[in-house]
């Protein structure tokens, strides 16, 4: 007889199940930040193979995120509506096809068409991460949960830069495109035998969940659009211009850049980790989620903005070290991001409000890797745009610690759909 017990309120099993679902969460991300971080990686090649200006390089960069974020709201009332394990399925098979097939195409319109594909696909993921971990993960276990999910996003830019850089100066970027979208697929196989089945740790009442007007009646629902926007205009500046500014304008090699950015990004995966851990064990201690969420959050952006427009002035030796602490500085802010999204939103509108909130927040991805390259075919140098990032990210730290009000679960009338 199948057991329909919460998987919260089986000790015995809980730690184990929860684990390994946790763990896959975990590595769909870190796939998920190879794949749309993979091109800045070959863009180098990309511009002398396609003959691109820095200005359609910077299209080709943004293109993802109009997909991406336009698909938000979609995908946040699927998770709420359709069964978020099969969304998520779906999703994930989706990138990972697109992926393979960047690898094939030889014109920049295919290979604008295959990014917005890919946007497609991937725009399911965070909905689905809120979904299922305000579901399955109590309050004092959601900022390490979700630091595993921020630590997978760090360590797919660090192995994706690592490996990318040097398998595509090896053998070239189609194949580590092709292989690479292929081998993710694998993925699904153990995530159909683990994914989370039987009842909630929070049943829903009803079948009905706060409306999108409702959600953005709320202070704090803009407060967390307007804070993620400048943590992905940070993220995605990184992502999409980092490898092209260390090997154009600082002149170093592929396998340096690789080695840079790649250790960087491990090392923000790490404190993630542990900031993650730490913001738990102080709610579990007696501190507020509003004190302790916003304090990781808000310290890291303003510690980054500050690394950030010192490395562009910096020598070369200061501004790798510089670069490197801000990377580091915005893993210290990702470990509660979402923790503190999943609290205000709780169980009813996890899905609907993190679709909104990455809708928003997402945004940045289609201007900062296009506002880069524009500004850089102006000015000829980088300067501007880290200021410009760096302001973006001193925004980001007011946002967190001003916009968004107290962390606490928003009391829901009972509205329809």
């Amino acid at each position: 007889m199948r057991n329909t017990t919460p998987l919260a309120e089986q000790p015995s099993r809980l730690s184990g199940r929860l684990s390994w679902i946790l763990a896959l969460l975990g590595f769909s991300i870190f796939i998920n930040y190879i794949d749309r971080g993979n091109l800045s990686i070959a863009a180098p090649l990309l511009k002398d193979e396609l003959h691109l200006s820095a200005s359609q390089l910077g299209v080709l960069l943004s293109s993802f995120f109009w997909t991406y974020a336009g698909f938000q709201i979609v995908s946040g009332w699927l998770v709420d509506r359709c069964n978020v394990n099969w969304v998520i399925a779906i999703g994930f098979f989706i990138w990972s096809s697109a992926t393979a097939a960047t690898g094939l195409v030889h014109t920049f319109a295919i290979l604008l068409a295959v990014r917005l594909v890919l946007g497609m696909g991937e725009s399911v993921a965070y909905p689905s991460y809120s979904k299922i971990l305000v579901r399955y993960f109590p309050e004092d276990q959601r900022g390490f949960a979700n630091a595993v999910i921020s630590a997978g996003l760090l360590c797919g830019p660090a192995l994706g830069m690592f490996m990318g850089g040097v398998l595509m100066a090896r053998f070239g970027w189609r194949p580590f495109f092709i292989v690479l979208g292929l081998v993710s697929l694998l993925w699904l196989l153990p995530w159909l035998k683990w994914m989370p089945r039987g009842q909630p740790l929070s049943v829903l009442a009803s079948s009905k969940v706060p409306s999108i007007s409702a959600i953005l009646k709320q202070r704090s629902a803009w407060g967390t659009f307007a804070a993620l926007f400048c943590v992905n205009y940070l993220s995605y500046f990184f992502i999409t211009w980092l490898p092209f500014y260390l090997v154009r304008e600082r002149h170093f090699s592929m396998e340096k850049m690789a080695k840079i950015t790649g250790g960087a990004y491990l090392s923000a995966a790490v404190v993630t980790t542990l900031s993650g851990w730490l913001s738990d064990r102080w709610v579990g201690a007696g501190g507020t989620p509003s004190r302790v969420r916003k304090m990781f959050t808000g310290a890291g952006m303003a510690c980054a903005s500050v690394f950030l427009i010192t490395s562009v002035v910096a020598g070369p030796t200061a501004s790798i070290v510089m670069i490197f602490l801000a990377i580091v500085s915005l893993g210290v802010c990702m470990s509660n991001v979402w923790a503190i999204t999943q609290t205000l939103a709780g169980p009813h509108a996890a899905g609907r409000w993190t679709g909104l909130q990455n809708f928003v927040g997402n945004l940045a991805g289609v201007v900062a890797p296009a506002l880069t390259g524009f500004v850089v075919d102006r000015t000829g140098q980088f300067f501007w745009p880290f200021a410009i990032t760096s302001g973006f990210a001193m925004l980001g730290a007011f946002s967190w610690l001003v916009l968004i009000g107290p962390v606490k679960q928003v009391v829901w009338e009972p509205f329809s759909a």
